[in-house]
């Protein structure tokens, strides 16, 4: 395909992806601008009030609603768990995948790129997050995965035609991105600065070139293509390819190809980076799903459309009419009269000056004429009716985002503690289609990784995975490797074993619920409630409550409480736990036979010293007796 091809495909696809988003852009830029920033007036009357010196009010209590949501998801993390589905694939090689998706989350800061998108999906409608590769180290060629944040959404124009929950059918997409003209000059050398708004280029409505700046999208194209699979006589089957690049080591170990390859539907990714005149570069993806992630709102389909709608979208209204009845209970009190004085005429004759003055300024005494004094009439107080009102909008967005004042942290007509669960469970689950949209899309991101991780990590290397609860350790994969596996008669024997990462069909499951840190504190505060309630219970679940700690020396003070446990509690073989036992016995045995000498040791040497002093007295009576002086002993 030439880049003439390329260009007239990106445009028509751009042209078409744009017309699709309109209406659902534009209301999420409404939302966006309206929840976050503030732009809560119709510009017309916000204009006329300031013109008029009349007061115009925001007090945004959106965000607050927002980050009730967005929060909750941060407090329960979805985490990506890998499983092995077929012959091929081992539980071994799966815990691999998991260390290594955990190493790529944590090693690109994942929880940004996933709180980012939630983030917009409730604020705007939709998020995005994305899935890269780059170079491990500057001087190398290997490549890690990354996870990267989508900061401005609307720089992603996804596929009009996909129709899945999680986007993983999308087969065009654009990222388009601006760049200052002079750094798009120093990247790409000679390249033409082309604006796709121009007439020569389609006429689109998009902008794609504005004085200094320079707009270069990312086309993505998913394409329907054939692939040959081989059957191996150890009974796995993998692509043709990926035996071909490790033919040495499946031969060295002894597997060969079994009759003739066969051809298989597959798809291919290839990303074009354009302008609006020319294809810079062309880069065919490893994967076989567009590396884009979505993280949608609320998701409808009228007439055949998409529609995305965030949280606040029906709250705008009620948080007009809050803006709108505060300002002008701000307004009445503002602007009443102060309360004048009343009198007979004449009244104020003497110290007139005062009396005139005498709501702004305090005086010491003000004079009247007349026999009765002047009368104060009281403030009519503040408006009842306009304070009510507000009160009725802001239970209005409550009502309309489900979150009441339980589930925001403040004090409601609720009494007991269960009422006050039950309250905050019920904004949970108005709002859980949010947080669960999140794990959908991280779902999808955990099949672009389990399909991604076998093609970019395919040569023998070492690479760092973490445990759950955060542990690294260091992995050989795609090379033999030695271990120490027990075998039917529970002896423990060295094998080699193969971590192939492109060998075997693997599937995944995401697991929402607060993270390791969070599980572990309760995990400790359940395990003192049952030994309070259990003390039986200490001896035997000591060393996993002292895990469960956070402070220094708790694992140490877990290995030794660990030490003390029956063999079978710290999960010994048999006979290494009767061996232990038999150890324990011997040493025991021994220490008394030591305690046994040592005492008789210490009875020979008080005998011994008894002796002594006999003698010495004996030898001091006989000189006493014959007039010498004793010797000194």
């Amino acid at each position: 395909m030439t880049d003439d091809d390329i260009l007239r495909d990106a445009r028509a696809a751009f042209e078409r992806a744009c017309a699709h988003e309109a209406e659902i852009r534009a209301e999420a830029r409404d939302d966006l601008r309206f929840a976050r920033l503030g732009e809560q007036w119709p510009e017309k009357v916000r204009r006329d009030r300031e013109l008029d010196g009349r007061p115009c009010l925001t007090i945004n209590r959106l965000p607050a609603f927002i980050r009730q949501v967005v929060n909750d998801g941060r407090l329960n993390k979805p985490a990506i768990v890998c499983h092995p589905v077929d012959s091929g694939a081992d539980p071994q090689t799966a815990e691999i995948f998991n260390g290594l998706i955990r190493h790529i989350e944590q090693s690109s800061d994942a929880e940004v790129a996933y709180d980012t998108a939630l983030d917009f999906a409730v604020t705007c409608g939709f998020g995005y997050f994305r899935i890269n590769t780059r170079y491990a180290r500057d001087d190398s060629f290997e490549q890690d995965i990354v996870i990267e944040r989508v900061a401005d959404p609307f720089s992603v124009y996804g596929d009009p035609d996909s129709t899945a929950a999680d986007s993983s059918d999308w087969n065009t997409a654009f990222v388009v991105e601006s760049l200052p003209r002079a750094a798009f000059e120093a990247r790409w050398k000679g390249a033409e600065a082309a604006d796709w708004s121009g007439a020569a280029y389609g006429g689109l409505g998009e902008t794609w070139g504005d004085g200094d700046q320079v707009s270069v999208a990312e086309f993505w194209r998913r394409e329907a293509v054939v692939r040959k699979i081989v059957a191996l006589s150890d009974g796995q089957v993998i692509d043709l390819a990926a035996y071909e690049a490790q033919r040495a080591l499946f031969e060295g170990l002894g597997v060969k190809v079994v009759g003739a390859p066969r051809e298989v539907a597959s798809h291919r990714v290839l990303q074009h980076v354009v302008t609006g005149a020319q294809v810079l570069e062309t880069v065919e993806w490893a994967g076989r799903f567009i590396p884009i992630v979505p993280v949608y709102g609320e998701e409808l389909r009228i007439d055949g459309r998409r529609r995305l709608r965030s949280l606040v979208r029906d709250a705008k209204d009620p948080q007009r009419m809050f803006n709108y009845w505060r300002t002008t209970t701000t307004e009445l009190v503002a602007l009443a009269p102060k309360a004048p004085f009343i009198g007979r005429k004449g009244a104020f004759e003497t110290d007139a000056e005062k009396w005139a003055s005498a709501n702004v300024q305090t005086h010491a005494y003000l004079e009247y004429d007349g026999p009765e004094p002047p009368m104060r009439q009281p403030f009519a107080g503040v408006p009842a009716g306009a304070l009510q009102e507000a009160l009725n909008a802001s239970d209005d967005m409550k009502a309309i985002m489900g979150l009441h004042d339980a589930s925001l942290g403040a004090r409601s007509n609720e009494t007991s503690g269960r009422a006050i669960m039950a309250r905050q469970r019920e904004g949970d689950v108005s709002t859980f289609h949010y947080i669960d949209n999140l794990s959908r899309g991280i779902r999808h991101a955990g099949r672009i990784l389990i399909d991604l991780i076998p093609k970019v990590y395919s040569a023998p290397r070492v690479v760092r995975v973490l445990g759950p609860s955060g542990e690294a350790r260091l992995a050989k994969v795609n090379q033999p490797v030695a271990v120490q596996e027990a075998g039917a008669d529970g002896q423990l024997r060295q094998v080699q074993r193969i971590y192939d990462l492109s060998v075997g069909k693997y599937d995944l499951t995401v697991r929402a619920g607060p993270s390791f840190t969070s599980r572990r504190e309760e995990a400790a505060t359940q395990m003192i409630e049952l030994i309070r309630a259990y003390p039986a219970a200490a001896p035997v679940i000591g060393d996993l409550l002292a895990r469960n700690l956070d402070w220094p020396g708790a694992d140490e003070i877990a290995e030794r409480l660990s030490s003390l446990l029956p063999g079978e509690l710290r999960g010994e073989a048999p006979e290494i736990g009767e061996a232990r036992e038999v150890i324990t016995r011997l040493s025991q045995a021994l220490a008394g036979t030591q305690a046994k000498l040592e005492a008789m040791t210490q009875d020979q040497a008080l005998e011994t010293r008894k002796l002594e002093i006999a003698a010495f007295e004996a030898e001091t009576q006989r000189m006493k007796v014959t007039g010498l002086a004793p010797s000194a002993g």
